[in-house]
């Protein structure tokens, strides 16, 4: 299980990262944009964008499932009370994902095809889509980080990873749950490669205790 967990940890870090590139680097809609102009960069986009959302909503929040698995296994004991909170925060997490993934290309997908009949009526359409999408994953930083900081609290407890991690893990989920704040939404940008940083070093520590278990 520990293994299974260490693999999910590397997708998890590797898709966020893969995620900040898509969206900041291809697929930018600026700030302001109508519904109708952000439909025309999503059909220009249109399967990288369907992919790019499995990726990292979808089979991100399945991975989440499996790492958050994996880690009730390693830290319950000594620290169950933390587990048994931060556990279903992770579950509620990677549902949130999940649906906001679907709900996205599902709506994409719909209104992309309305677009060649009615063009008005699709971009009507794809603002209630946008906003369900976005609400569902919205301040997901608050969850994320409220999912982190239990678990490198109960890490510290039990002294099953290393402490340098338990730190990064703290101090990345303070700037996540900071980020919710409207004033400090920038912080977003931070919780994302910290999250990466940290899930990429779990993912190592991981597979280290799979040995040790093994041995």
């Amino acid at each position: 299980m520990l293994k299974a967990g260490g693999a999910a940890a590397f997708y998890v870090a590797a898709s966020m990262l893969a995620a900040m590139a898509y969206f900041l680097l291809i697929a930018r809609i600026p700030d302001g944009a109508s519904p109708a102009d952000k439909l025309a960069v999503l059909a220009a986009l249109r399967s990288g964008q369907y992919v790019m959302t499995l990726a990292v909503y979808v089979v991100f929040g399945l991975a989440l499932v499996v790492l958050a698995t994996a880690l009730h296994a390693r830290l319950r004991d000594g620290a169950d009370a933390f587990m048994k909170v931060a556990t279903p925060v992770a579950f509620i997490w990677s549902g949130l994902l999940i649906a906001s993934g679907m709900v996205f290309n599902v709506g994409m997908e719909s209104c992309l095809a309305l677009m060649r009949s009615d063009p008005a009526q699709a971009a009507a359409l794809w603002a209630p889509v946008e906003l369900v999408s976005s609400g569902l994953s919205g301040n997901g930083e608050v969850v994320g980080g409220s999912w982190m900081l239990l678990v490198s609290l109960a890490a510290l407890r039990t002294k099953s990873l290393p402490v340098a991690l338990n730190i990064l893990g703290l101090v990345v989920a303070a700037v996540g749950i900071l980020a919710v704040v409207p004033a400090l939404k920038d912080l977003a940008a931070g919780f994302g490669l910290g999250q990466a940083a940290w899930c990429t070093w779990l993912g190592i520590a991981l597979f280290k205790g799979d040995r040790e278990v093994m041995a």
